[in-house]
């Protein structure tokens, strides 16, 4: 099933039978990636006096309740109340959900312990590109990404004026493959995310920043029609499952 769309001044086609899925399942095994020092989420049957919710155990149905944290357990998209006094929802943030992207593959540089993803890198890869979102590949990228335990381990971050120039240019929606934008502990600072946001000068409420994707090596760095689609949850970041389609 093909679909045309149009962008500017020139019609583009879509195959809608080959999406480009870029979204984490979740689910609790032990191959569920985690972070922010929290263990896997919790699938139980619902246990009602002498009822459980399990077909196995002789229920009509299964009736399974999740425990999860949509931060550290997989493909969420979050919005400016994730660092917010006043409540926002990322319900709010999103009025569309299709978008033109770009995907882009980036090696963080070593800065002392760290590793980082600076302006001249970004400058360098969206030179005469002004994508709506910009898609995030950071390199080496091994399968390992979707289920790994990265508490602890000091993941590579954007800097902040990386982040700030991304602003600038007008990208909306920010993804990326990392439990987090920022420095894993930094204090409290979250650089990057007030970069982005533009905090509190002048606050992007319809932004979004979408983390703990993982892009398959299949998918090459390029544009692409970006459909983000988050789960009607009324909280700063929700599950999300981020889909990209290319053009013919």
């Amino acid at each position: 099933m093909h679909a045309t769309i149009q962008l500017k001044n020139e019609r583009l086609t879509i195959d809608l039978s080959k999406p480009l899925d870029l979204s984490i399942t979740l689910s609790d095994d032990g191959e569920n990636p985690l972070a922010w020092y929290l263990g896997k989420p919790q699938f139980e049957p619902v246990i009602l006096d002498d009822w459980v919710g399990k077909v196995s155990e002789g229920a009509a149905v299964n009736f399974i309740g999740l425990k999860f944290n949509p931060h550290a357990h997989g493909t969420h998209t979050e919005c400016l109340g994730h660092i917010t006094k006043e409540f926002h929802s990322v319900n709010n943030s999103l009025k569309s959900y299709f978008f033109l992207a770009e995907v882009i593959s980036i090696l963080p540089v070593n800065f002392g312990e760290d590793q980082i993803i600076v302006i001249e890198q970004l400058k360098d890869l969206l030179e005469g590109k002004n994508p709506e979102a910009l898609i995030i590949r950071t390199l080496p990228n091994i399968d390992t990404k979707k289920s790994k335990k990265y508490s602890d381990t000091n993941w590579p971050y954007l800097q902040e004026k990386a982040a700030a120039y991304l602003r600038e240019k007008g990208v909306q929606h920010l993804l990326i493959d990392l439990p987090s934008v920022d420095k894993e502990k930094d204090n409290g600072v979250l650089a990057a995310h007030h970069a982005f946001w533009d905090i509190p000068k002048n606050p992007r409420k319809n932004a979004t920043i979408t983390e703990f994707i993982y892009v398959p090596n299949s998918v090459k760095d390029g544009a692409y029609l970006l459909n983000l689609q988050v789960a009607n949850i009324n909280n700063d970041a929700a599950p999300s499952r981020p889909v990209l389609y290319k053009f013919n």
